[in-house]
């Protein structure tokens, strides 16, 4: 009972299009809260800059609308890399198995010329006698 609560809420104030709103976050995750506000802000001022003043609501909508858009582009980016990094590693693994294979019968290439030279020189001894 006299313990810290380990999922203890911070309060923080953001300003977002000129609007101050008082929300709960992680403890230490304060400044990544309100940069993520800031970030939001700048981008609603962006577009009140492009759109003049169409309403805060209307604006918020809109910024909100290009954010996800900008997160569904990201998503779409990962799932196309990580098919990409699946397929390097699918190639490589097809690589390392096709040297694996090559070495394999350099190997028993070397291993019958060793047994024909073997025989040659016993041969040669052979005849030499």
């Amino acid at each position: 009972m006299g313990g810290e609560d380990k999922d203890a809420m911070t309060q923080v104030s953001v300003t977002i299009a000129g609007h101050i709103y008082r929300m709960a976050c992680a403890d230490g995750e304060e400044e990544h809260l309100q940069e993520l506000a800031r970030q939001f802000d700048e981008r609603i001022e962006m577009l009140r800059q492009n759109f003049g003043e169409i309403g805060d609501q209307r604006l918020t909508i809109m910024a909100a609308i290009t954010v996800a858009d900008e997160l569904a582009e990201s998503r779409r980016q990962i799932v196309a890399l990580e098919a990409e990094i699946a397929d390097i590693k699918s190639n490589s693994t097809y690589v390392s198995s096709a040297q694996g294979e090559w070495a394999d019968r350099l190997a028993s290439s070397l291993n019958e010329t060793a047994a024909r030279i073997e025989r040659v020189a016993l041969d040669l001894n052979n005849s030499s006698r």
